[in-house]
């Protein structure tokens, strides 16, 4: 399980326009948001993150008390196994007989911790998704009236960019719009499964 809640952008390359396309479209007006800081340092991320941090600790936690007892009981059954196979005749059959109720016992308990544990993944993965969409919605209409203010008609960010005059970066002021529209995000799992498993991160968007 992994509490990560940022996804890196790709950095693609972009072909140049031919001279008759760029005299059609109009001059770029550029802005530039840090994404990555953004989402490391918004409260609601904070807050998000230690929660996922939590729920993260406490899989771990459940995954060892499961786990523990089955490794112990699977290496006394062996060892009854192992015991039973020195024997003969009746002797050997009846060892067998009597670890067999406890093999079957096992099998049961391993397939219930395993059951339980995709549970508690699946429902880590949902919430990480969730909190993830909510971030997305909140940011877009931040990036478009960053847009409108400014005057302009992109906005990158900073993981897809080479190099930019400081005077092109808006991080602090998405980042306190983000603030105050979004200061919490619900930290419970997706209603319904019907997002991908893993939502890009919230991109930069140009008119």
């Amino acid at each position: 399980m992994k509490t990560k809640l940022l996804f890196a952008t790709a950095l693609v390359a972009v072909a140049v326009p031919t001279t008759s396309f760029a005299q059609r479209a109009p001059a770029a007006s550029i802005l530039v948001v840090d994404t990555t800081r953004v989402l490391r340092e918004c409260t609601a991320c904070v807050t998000a993150t230690t929660a996922l941090q939590a729920q993260e600790t406490a899989f771990q936690q459940r995954r060892q008390a499961l786990l523990a007892p089955l490794q112990t009981e699977e290496q006394s059954i062996t060892q009854a196994a192992q015991a039973g196979a020195a024997l003969s005749g009746a002797a050997r059959t009846n060892a067998e007989n009597a670890l067999r109720p406890r093999v079957q016992a096992l099998q049961q308990r391993q397939q219930s911790a395993a059951q339980e544990l995709r549970n508690l993944q699946q429902n880590f993965e949902s919430t990480r998704v969730n909190v993830t969409l909510q971030l997305n919605r909140a940011l877009e209409p931040i990036f478009n009236q960053v847009m409108t203010s400014r005057g302009a008609n992109l906005v990158i960010s900073t993981d897809a960019r080479l190099a930019h005059a400081p005077a092109l970066e808006v991080t602090g002021e998405v980042l306190a719009a983000l603030n105050r529209s979004t200061p919490s995000v619900s930290i419970t799992p997706l209603p319904q499964q019907q997002a991908p498993a893993n939502p890009a991160q919230p991109r930069p968007t140009g008119r």
